[in-house]
């Protein structure tokens, strides 16, 4: 609970409607569509039309595109999850026969299987899916690998092709119907189809140099369906953004998700401002990290993006092959809300109950001479962090087995364990193997290589 009102200001509603406006007109595009996620509700829409009057409404279906790879990697997780597959799997052990048969499916899902970035000609995004009827067909036979697996990201619309033709191997049935029945009905998605439903957009190409326009052909990519081909309405869209910030049971484990927008690959750069985890992007924008996706596809493009830290997402939805750049626009939906209205923290409350035991391991514990601070936090987590300075920490989560399992940073998935001495009381913590104790190198008898005899002295 909260004290986040249920409606953006009008101020907030302002500048969201200018900023839209703007990059209509701006870039050319016949209509816009985008709105804002806030705390899992849809607070604001907005669009703008070429035709007055008639700008779409969060109901009208446009194509998004690659956020198509968003909802095919939801469903390899939930294979995972239910343990038919590991992502370590190379995918030749569930879908034999193709050239990738080598990439494991962790590789396929974070783009770093090294495979080509695009079908063999023609361009599969403006034709008619039946040119490429089998999986041999999405690949050239040689030349299918342009690097090394696992050593680089190199983005692959064929590698999610096949990812879609992994679940309709394990399912039984084709992708699409797994997707509807699995996550679209359970989270309320009845607006999201593969092939446009009345009300939808019209896909146009818009001249370079003259305010002229192109119908594009509405094709449908057979194979390549799970590269780009779903349609969605910015109400539909608001839901998938919300399932992205939280997950839900009956679709797929909030932690689960949280895997999703790890990146996977290390950036190429330090100073990263792209990356990719497990069928999320992650971008950096005015200070901070987004996840989402893009989408494109002839004459459509889109963008839904999350900040974690603000609890919003921007989603935005053109139907021009070029031109609104949906990605910054969606971005800036949210700089623009958090900047008007900032998140309200949830107010400190004390915890409901006390483990004594537990409230008596709090505070100051020694790594060798470095000082860290132990608190208690709900359900019996705890927080380890430095004194003072730069040091590793980490939150941990209670196990049912009187341990803690490291959450975050250079801790995480290590085992946190409190080790008594013979009279029960506690002697020190065992980090995965690193040794805290109550006082700097002491009980000398829990200290990895001992303690020299004379102690502490001065010199």
């Amino acid at each position: 609970m909260t004290d986040q009102p249920d409606e953006l200001l009008p101020t907030t509603r302002r500048a969201l409607l200018h900023h839209i406006a703007v990059a209509q007109a701006e870039s050319r595009t016949p209509s816009l569509v985008a709105g804002v996620v806030r705390d899992g509700r849809l607070v604001w829409s907005g669009a703008r039309s070429m035709v007055d009057g008639h700008a779409p409404t969060p109901d009208v279906q446009f194509r998004i595109g690659s956020i198509s790879k968003t909802f095919v990697a939801v469903l390899v997780l939930r294979l995972r999850d239910e343990g038919l597959l590991d992502l370590a799997d190379p995918l030749g052990r569930h879908l034999p026969g193709t050239p990738a048969d080598g990439a494991t499916v962790a590789q396929l899902l974070a783009h770093s299987a090294g495979i080509a970035a695009e079908t063999p000609a023609p361009w599969w995004e403006r034709t008619d899916g039946a040119l490429r009827p089998a999986l041999g067909d999405l690949l050239e036979p040689e030349g299918a690998h342009k690097h090394p697996a696992g050593r680089r990201f190199h983005y692959s619309n064929p590698g999610y092709a096949l990812l879609g033709a992994l679940v309709e191997r394990l399912r039984g049935e084709p992708w699409g119907e797994v997707l509807r029945r699995e996550v679209l009905e359970p989270l309320g998605m009845d607006r999201t189809t593969l092939l446009p439903e009345h009300p939808h957009a019209g896909g146009f190409a818009v001249h370079p140099w003259a305010d002229v326009m192109l119908p594009e052909p509405l094709t449908d990519t057979g194979l390549m369906g799970p590269a780009g081909q779903l349609w969605s309405t910015l109400t539909d869209l608001a839901r998938w953004a919300a399932f992205l910030a939280a997950g839900d049971d009956k679709v797929l484990a909030a932690a689960t998700v949280a895997e999703m927008r790890r990146p996977a690959v290390g950036p190429d750069d330090a100073d990263w401002t792209y990356s990719y985890g497990l069928g999320l992007q992650l971008r950096r924008h005015e200070g901070r990290v987004l996840y989402g996706h893009s989408g494109s596809m002839p004459g459509f493009t889109a963008g839904l993006w999350v900040s974690e830290e603000d609890a919003l997402a921007g989603i935005a939805l053109s139907n021009a092959t070029t031109g609104a750049a949906t990605t910054l626009i969606a971005s800036q939906l949210i700089t623009l809300t958090a900047a008007h209205e900032p998140r309200l923290p949830e107010p400190w409350r004390p915890l409901s109950e006390v483990d004594e035991e537990l409230l008596a391991l709090t505070g100051p514990w020694y790594w060798g001479t470095s000082p860290q601070i132990l608190r208690l936090r709900a359900d019996r987590a705890l927080e380890l962090a430095p004194a003072t300075g730069d040091g590793r920490g980490s939150r941990f989560r209670a196990e049912a087995d009187g341990t803690w399992t490291g959450l975050d940073n250079y801790y995480a998935g290590e085992t946190l364990r409190v080790v008594r001495a013979a009279d029960g009381t506690v002697s020190h913590l065992d980090l995965g193997s690193f040794v805290l104790t109550r006082a700097p190198y002491g009980p000398a008898d829990a200290v990895p290589g001992g303690v020299d005899p004379a102690g502490w002295r001065a010199y």
